[in-house]
């Protein structure tokens, strides 16, 4: 039997499990299973905690296709709130993900995870594209609670051109005003809207300040909850120190 346990950043939710002793090996199909909202635990995703030389941890993580997948932020601030609560470290941490090293600390009941930097950012016919350790479409909209973001956002997703490029995730965002946006997800890999996008929200953020001039701390409303992303602006296209800030929280424990 295998000990796991459920968190969830804004919604966005995870199977995490520690896997230190590197003694638990799960195939693409347990993992699916694992992550089936009818006859598995149900999540957005998987994620393995695991030792490495250098680091606090590693973070290893998987969509719930059972696929590893690229950088996972909301997962990477879970993966955080669970090393802590293992008591891996205190306070701060620094630990590797498959898109490279994150700083991360816990303050106030709020999880601190700065992201990788972004030094590019393309206009595409259907919006912004830019990597924020997972590829990223911005489509800018108006009463984002009117669309369909399964079948607009697969749709983009699936089409020749982006299929060629190994997909990108979809991201409907709304600005409120200089300081507040509203994001809705379509994510590739569980391939349907999500209550939250951590390098999604990131994204976003960094867009409505590269296209729209918002500030450079800025309030992310997403079906799950709130989150903020900062970041400092060196040059147009290039984003530095940037931060994923919000909650991330133990739900349950089981065992599979």
């Amino acid at each position: 039997m295998t000990e796991f346990f459920k968190y969830q950043g804004t919604g966005n939710d995870f199977v995490m499990i520690d896997n230190r002793q590197g003694l638990i090996n799960l195939t693409t199909e347990d993992i699916e299973k694992v992550c089936h909202r009818r006859f598995g635990v149900g999540a957005d995703g998987l994620i393995m905690i695991e030792n490495i030389e250098g680091y606090d941890f590693k973070m290893k993580y998987y969509n719930a296709d059972g696929r590893e997948g690229s950088m996972c932020g909301n997962g990477g601030r879970c993966a955080v709130q669970f090393a802590s609560d293992l008591k891996i470290f205190k306070d701060k941490t620094s630990f590797l993900a498959v898109d490279g090293s994150h700083d991360s600390e816990i303050n106030d009941g709020l999880v601190f995870l700065k992201m990788i930097d972004v030094e590019s950012i393309k206009e595409e016919d259907e919006g912004y594209f830019l990597n924020t350790g997972s590829p990223h479409l911005i489509v800018f909209v108006e009463n984002i609670g009117t669309i369909d973001v399964k079948t607009t956002g697969a749709a983009i997703r699936y089409s020749e051109k982006w299929m060629a490029r190994g997909g990108v995730n979809v991201n409907f965002t709304e600005i409120l005003d200089s300081g507040h946006i509203k994001v809705r997800t379509y994510e590739r890999g569980v391939e349907d809207e999500t209550y939250s996008c951590g390098t999604g929200v990131t994204a976003a953020a960094i867009v409505s300040n590269y296209i729209k001039n918002c500030s450079e701390k800025i309030n992310i409303a997403t079906l799950g909850g709130d989150l903020k992303v900062s970041f400092s602006k060196s040059n147009p296209s290039d984003y530095t120190n940037i931060h994923l800030i919000g909650p991330a929280k133990f739900v349950f424990k089981g065992y599979l």
